[in-house]
């Protein structure tokens, strides 16, 4: 079933986002290489999309066996562990389109 995964960044995290990013990116490609991440990205500050200002949180979208999955999935995240994420929301998702 697909989950959304939905982060919110504590303010000024940059600088821990930039140097959690590797082992971040290697645990999405890991689901990407399994068929399983349907789509993954950060929220930029700025509406225009510019990252100079830094991000405000991310969104993955992906498929997992249950609820709990999705949550312990999110909880092994380098972002949280690096303090970069305040919050995780992670729901169930119903593709439409």
């Amino acid at each position: 079933m697909l989950f959304s995964l939905v982060s919110q960044d504590n303010e000024n995290s940059t600088e821990r986002r930039m140097s959690a990013r590797p082992a971040h990116l290697e645990r999405l490609q890991a689901l990407s290489d399994a068929g399983r991440l349907v789509v993954a990205g950060p929220s930029p500050i700025n509406p225009n999309g510019d990252t100079d200002q830094g991000f405000s949180g991310s969104v993955v979208i992906a498929d997992f066996a249950s609820l709990e999955d999705a949550k312990t999935w999110a909880d092994g995240d380098p972002y949280v562990s690096a303090g970069v994420y305040a919050s995780v929301s992670v729901k169930p998702f119903k593709r439409v389109f």
